[in-house]
Order: C-alpha cells, then sequence, then structure tokens
C-alpha cells in the first residue's frame, strides 16, 4: 500500500507525478481538501476503483463509492463520504493494477 500526496495543481512547477497502482490498495491524503483522484488506465480493459466508505450515511450504513474506468485516463473528484474523520485519508482498492497508474491533484 502506498500513500498518494496531491499535488498544487496551481502552483507554478508542480508537475503530476503518476505512480504505479499498488495490488494491496493505496491510501490517499486528503484531509479537508477537495481532490481530485486519477487513474490512467492503459491495460486492455476497463477497472473499476473503489474508495471505502468512512462517514456513516443519515441510515448508518457506509457507503463504497466505485468508478467504472475505461481504458485512458479518468478523473474522480473524491467525494466527503469517503474521507476517514480521523486520518483525512481514503482507503483505494483496484480491480486491477497490472497497467494502472495513479496520481492526485488539489
Amino acid at each position: 500500500m502506498a500513500t498518494i500526496t496531491p499535488v498544487v495543481a496551481t502552483a507554478a512547477g508542480n508537475a503530476v507525478t503518476y505512480a504505479a497502482a499498488s495490488a494491496g490498495g493505496d491510501s490517499l491524503v486528503v484531509g479537508s481538501n477537495y481532490v481530485t483522484f486519477l487513474v490512467r488506465n492503459a491495460s486492455g480493459g476497463s477497472i473499476n476503483v473503489t474508495m471505502a466508505g468512512a462517514v456513516a450515511c443519515s441510515q448508518g450504513v457506509l457507503h463504497n463509492t466505485v468508478v467504472a474506468c475505461a481504458v485512458g485516463d479518468t478523473e474522480i473528484l473524491v467525494p466527503p463520504q469517503v474521507v476517514s474523520p480521523s486520518t483525512g485519508n481514503v482507503a483505494v482498492t483496484y480491480s486491477a493494477t497490472t497497467s494502472i497508474t495513479v496520481a492526485a491533484v488539489i
């Protein structure tokens, strides 16, 4: 599991650097920021990216957010219900990791 720290997209000189998606999942650092999670899928087919629910809804249930990522680039705005209130991080898993790279921007 790798920790993915977003870069500030508007700061001069900040380049978005993609890293390989970890087979066991990754931890995305969000805190109180609006973060866009970038998934670059260079595999032969669609994959699913799952962000584990961390804040219960009004019915007391945790809901995961699952996004299908076709071949190419996918941008996911991280929803607040998947951000852990205690750590400010999001647990992310992938249905496949071969030829998948990820990054994040604020």
